[in-house]
This record gives structure tokens, sequence and C-alpha cells, in this order.
């Protein structure tokens, strides 16, 4: 099972802790938050991925290197300018012959991803995505759905007026090849932003799975201390 580990985020709300350092490798309990996800994705069955890079790109190389030490292959794209969610995807496209996940790498949970797949597999959906539960949704990407879970309209950041949904975008998709169709070449693209809108104004079906885990986007160093916090309960449990 093959997937897009997405970390060429800047993390410039993350100041200080990354101002030596790119997103990915801030410490987690004492772990780099890069070292928490591929552990997690090899639980979950995955074997190859590929890691989009643009912020010290040289760091996380040194400290994932080939990836063996997760029983992963771990393959880099280099983004010289970042092309988004998606168009971090569609430049290393013929990756991806068959279906995968992408995975938002500052979005740290231990949920099983295979859920995804399951429900991809069943279902026939183009794409299921894990959506959460959030009371506030006017920071996130809203996401709408029916009374059996297909994904009715994706809203960033809805204004107050506009919210339908306490659910919102988890960062973590299972997706066919095909998306890849919908994916612009050389261009910035998001898949909450311009690729799902685009896709279910074409008809496309897309699929929402509900999480019952715990997910905190670490965005702000307030999101960070409350990862850590998780993070640190994980290794309790150890």
């Amino acid at each position: 099972m093959k997937a897009m580990v997405l970390a060429a985020g800047l993390g410039t709300r993350l100041r200080p802790l990354t101002e030596d350092k790119p997103k990915c490798l801030i410490p987690l309990a004492g772990r780099p938050l890069i070292d928490w996800t591929l552990h997690w994705l090899h639980s979950c069955g995955v074997t190859e991925c590929v890691m989009n890079l643009h912020y010290l790109p040289d760091k996380v190389r040194h400290f994932v290197g080939d990836g063996s030490r997760y029983s992963l292959r771990v393959h880099y794209s280099y983004e010289s300018e970042l092309l988004g969610t998606a168009g971090a995807v569609k430049k290393v496209a013929e990756f991806f012959n068959e279906p995968f996940y992408v995975i938002y790498s500052d979005n740290f949970s231990q949920w099983d991803i295979q859920k995804l797949k399951a429900s991809f597999e069943i279902n026939g959906a183009i794409a299921t995505a894990a959506v959460h539960w959030r009371e506030d949704v006017t920071q996130s990407g809203m996401v709408e759905l029916d009374a059996e879970d297909w994904v009715l309209r994706l809203v960033e950041k809805p204004k107050a007026e506009d919210i339908a949904s306490h659910y919102v975008n988890a960062g973590f998709y299972h997706l066919h090849p095909r998306v890849l169709d919908y994916i612009p070449e050389d261009e910035f693209a998001d898949f909450g932003y311009h690729i799902f809108p685009k896709m279910l104004q074409a008809g496309e079906n897309i699929y929402g799975v509900k999480m019952e885990d715990p997910i905190i986007g670490i965005d702000t160093l307030e999101a960070y201390e409350k990862a850590n916090a998780y993070a640190l309960s994980l290794r309790n449990q150890e």
C-alpha cells in the first residue's frame, strides 16, 4: 500500500519551534512528529510512500533516510515552490498506479486509516475522506454530509451563518488514481479548496468516514501543546 505524506509546510505559526527545523521534525513526547507518523503508517499497512519537502529538506532526508527503520520505502519530492496538498500529489502522479492514501503529516492521530480503505472498497467512491467533529468549524474545512455520509459539499473556513455541519476535513484520504485527472499540472492546487469541489461538481462521489479517535492539527503553539500532551499519554500506555 502506498501513501503520499505531505510534509512541505513552513510552519510559520509554530515559531520558534520551526526556526531551525521543518514542521515534521518538531518533537512530540521526545520523538519527531514524522517518527510518529511513519511508525503509524507502517502499522496501518503502508509499505511505500513519497514525502514532499520544501523547507530545510536535507534535515528531513537525514533523519528519515530510506525509511528502512520503519519497514517502509521512502521517496522524496522536492518543491522549489509550494504546490499545495493536491499539486504535490500531481507532481509524483506516476508513482500512484493503484488506490493510495494521502496524509497531512501535521495532523496528529493514531486512528486506523485502514477504515478509509475498507469504506473505499465497499462503497465504490472515487475517494474517501476522514472527517471529525469540531464545535467551531470557522477555521477549518467544513464537510457537509448526507444521511448516509456521502459528501455534499466542502466549505473552507465558513462564516458563522454558512455553517451546515460540525464535521471537518481531517486531512486523511484514500483515493483512486482517477482523482489525479482533476488536478492541474504544475500549478498550486488544494484538495479542500479546489479539487474535491471540482469533483463533486463533475458528479463524482466522495464518501466521508467519521473518526472516533482524537486528532490534533498542529498549526499553532497551543495546538502543539495539546498534541504533545496526547503523545505523552500514548507513550505512558506503551
